[in-house]
């Protein structure tokens, strides 16, 4: 199984939260670390134990995975995963929203959301975040727990990779993740790919 989970907050209640990307390395915030920590706590009250696990080198994706797992019996290492690591917004990297939308518009950040299509400028590289998807998934699971920790732009390339779990994306509302949020992938007993949970928080 796939537990693919978005890092916690980076942004304070007061502050308004901005575009940020792979440039932009921010830490948690301490509620990000106490989602960290609650999906830890989640994950181990369902009896999850994790083989592996995978992060982002950005702080705020490694900060989520060490939080995570305080949890768990025993301590594996987390494996740098570039392919997780987060977009580059380009001319929109650590901007408003209401600044992005000025610039390319409403429905390019539904078709975004919606499908995965980066709008014009943003430097996203979603045929090498497919293809890395694929090889992971391709990987004998052996009904193990892999733990990937990553951003909000890269997770969605992991509904991208296969054509099941495609399909299974087009009745979800968004391909976004919510800070804190996590999705499940498993191996039905066809050994197709089946896409159990997208965008929940404990």
């Amino acid at each position: 199984m796939f537990f693919i989970v978005r890092h916690g907050n980076t942004f304070e209640a007061d502050t308004p939260p901005r575009r940020i990307g792979s440039r932009t390395d921010l830490p948690l915030t301490a509620k990000g670390v106490k989602q960290g920590e609650l999906l830890g706590r989640y994950f181990a009250d369902q009896g999850i134990r994790f083989a592996r696990v995978f992060a982002s080198p950005l702080m705020r994706t490694r900060q989520t995975a060490e939080a995570i797992l305080k949890a768990q019996p025993t301590l594996p290492p987390i494996e740098n995963a570039e392919f997780l690591k987060e977009i580059d917004h380009g001319a929109d990297e650590n901007q408003t929203e209401d600044a992005v939308l000025d610039r390319i518009g409403r429905e390019a950040l539904l078709a975004w959301d919606q499908h995965a299509r980066p709008p014009k400028g943003w430097i996203v590289e979603p045929d090498e975040r497919i293809a890395a998807w694929r090889a992971l998934f391709a990987q004998e699971n052996a009904g193990a727990a892999t733990l990937l920790v990553t951003s909000n732009g890269a997770a969605r390339f992991a509904l991208m990779a296969d054509e099941v779990l495609r399909k299974q994306a087009e009745k979800l509302q968004s391909l976004k993740l919510p800070t804190g949020g996590f999705g499940i992938i498993e191996r039905g007993a066809d050994g197709s790919l089946v896409l159990k949970e997208w965008g929940e928080r404990p």
